[in-house]
């Protein structure tokens, strides 16, 4: 009787200790889900910026940004952090009490993301493709690289991105399919930056048979890359816990 209450004091003894390794370890893998997140983030502003060095139209997520870019002193990335931060403000009003406050956190990942888009561009004043070969082959790298950050950037599953933030509220609020809305939601992306570079400069600038080809291409390779690449489910495995239900981004 004295053992079996003396085990049952020293693993009550325990548990503290149990639940506090516990956290730690929680805090630890979050804070590599969230570092792997801003790499992709990272990444893909240098994709990004690639695409549109080729010449041939930019990304239909940032053809918005990239004709305000062109029509006035603004560079790119500040263009594309006014936009995103449009796309925040969008989230809120439509998902209201559903809008979950650690999304706020787009906030920082646009200031980021917008920051190394105008800091990627500089890093490539060097490509200027003059050719159609070359610009071809410029614009497959570049969504190369963007559908491997896009791809890193998904993985550990945390928050969203402003531009598929408005997104997924859309589709909440519509009850419609995530990929129908983001497909119609690209398009009127286009269909804008179409008709506001008519407005400014007459004819189509910025955009071309690149925009169509990136909107195509991006997320095949995206799928190609999640198949293949086993760092990829490496950082996926992250956001499971031991029993390997999904883990909250918290």
């Amino acid at each position: 009787m004295t053992r079996t209450i003396s085990a049952a004091l020293r693993l009550q003894a325990t548990r503290p200790t149990l639940q506090s390794a516990s956290r730690t370890l929680r805090r630890r893998r979050l804070a590599k889900r969230y570092a792997w997140f801003m790499l992709g983030v990272c990444v893909n502003s240098f994709g990004v910026a690639f695409i549109t060095k080729a010449a041939l139209g930019t990304s239909p997520i940032s053809s918005i940004p990239y004709v305000l870019d062109l029509a006035s002193p603004l560079t790119f990335g500040e263009t594309t952090f006014i936009l995103n931060m449009v796309y925040i403000a969008l989230q809120i009003v439509l998902l209201r009490r559903d809008f979950q406050p650690i999304q706020l956190l787009q906030i920082v990942v646009n200031v980021v993301f917008s920051a190394l888009i105008d800091v990627s561009m500089g890093l490539l004043t060097w490509l200027n493709p003059t050719t159609l070969p070359l610009q071809l082959g410029s614009l497959a790298l570049g969504c190369a690289i963007l559908g491997f950050g896009v791809a890193v950037e998904v993985a550990p599953n945390v928050i969203v991105v402003p531009g598929e933030g408005i997104v997924r509220a859309i589709a909440a609020v519509t009850q419609k399919p995530f990929g129908t809305v983001k497909t119609c939601f690209d398009t009127t992306l286009v269909a804008i930056a179409c008709i506001m570079s008519f407005a400014f400069f007459g004819h189509l600038n910025g955009l071309g048979a690149g925009t169509v080809i990136s909107a195509l291409l991006v997320g095949r390779l995206c799928n190609l890359f999640n198949r293949h690449v086993p760092l990829l489910a490496r950082i996926a495995h992250l956001s499971r816990t031991a029993a390997g239900t999904p883990d909250e981004a918290l």
